[in-house]
């Protein structure tokens, strides 16, 4: 049996804010009740781009209708741009932890909010475009890396803890262990070439310096070529940009942003960046 805290019982037994803004600004649906659980998030957002009230319905454990209720009390009174930083080990910690198993219904509070967010901007989460590796659950290799990478994940087991991949069939564990051997090696890499305490950056900080390097090195690259690059949206590690011009549409946009404009980025901010094009 887990141990919980006081506030996830709270949250469990009288769970704030549930039900459903009949005229969301933003609505976010994630999960499946076919996959165990299942959330949807509606916000209010008023003209100062403050989340006004927010209201959910999960169908899941105690621990997922105890994040969904945290999460509604956390962010009114948000502004858009500062629940965008919201982590769920933000939602976790304001619950006073989870057990590890559970940690995964934090991540889904998460992931609806930002689901809700990206449907209040009318813009394309970074997410979505990632390729499936687990079936049970539809778990893309985006997710799985960004709760490697935030989250400082060992195992196989540590990555079902925290998305539910793995959890169902077992098919993808051999995949899970792929990118977790990748993302394991790539942080040796980087603690092998720079030993030097590395300054953590604030999320202005960070799109600062994203910009800057967009407007000295690659939007006057890309227009020797007669393209162009506009920044959409930092959320995180994931960076989206739309192609202008010539890029636009491109054959070769992908290598584009991948091979030129998400290793620039790495070199000059930040080496765990994710570069994705904005799709209309």
């Amino acid at each position: 049996m887990w141990d919980y805290t006081d506030a996830v019982k709270e949250h469990f037994i009288n769970p704030k804010n549930v039900g459903e803004i009949k005229d969301a600004d933003g609505v976010g649906n994630v999960g499946s009740i076919a996959c165990g659980d299942a959330l949807r998030l509606t916000i209010k957002v008023d003209e100062n781009d403050v989340i006004t009230d927010a209201k959910f319905k999960t169908f899941g454990c105690a621990s997922a209708i105890a994040s969904s209720s945290m999460l509604t009390e956390l962010i009114k009174g948000m502004k858009i741009e500062d629940a965008k930083n919201l982590t769920n080990d933000d939602i976790a910690k304001a619950l006073g932890g989870l057990p590890k198993e559970k940690m995964h219904c934090s991540v889904m509070g998460r992931e609806a909010l930002e689901a809700a967010i990206a449907d209040f901007k009318g813009a394309i989460l970074p997410m979505a475009q990632g390729e499936v590796v687990c079936e049970c659950f539809g778990v893309t290799d985006l997710e799985v890396i960004r709760a490697i990478r935030e989250n400082q994940l060992s195992t196989v087991e540590d990555i079902t803890n925290f998305t539910k991949a793995g959890g169902g069939c077992g098919r993808c564990h051999e995949q899970l262990q792929a990118l977790l051997d990748e993302q394991l090696q790539e942080s040796a890499g980087t603690a092998a070439a720079a030993p030097k305490k590395i300054k953590r950056m604030t999320a202005l900080e960070k799109i600062k310096k994203i910009e800057e390097v967009i407007e000295r090195e690659i939007r006057p690259t890309l227009k020797m070529d007669h393209g162009d690059i506009q920044l959409v949206d930092v959320d995180g590690d994931f960076v989206t940009v739309s192609l202008r011009g010539s890029c636009a549409g491109c054959h070769s946009s992908h290598a584009t942003l991948k091979g030129y404009v998400e290793k620039k980025l790495r070199e000059q901010v930040l080496d765990t960046l994710v570069v994705e094009e904005d799709r209309p």
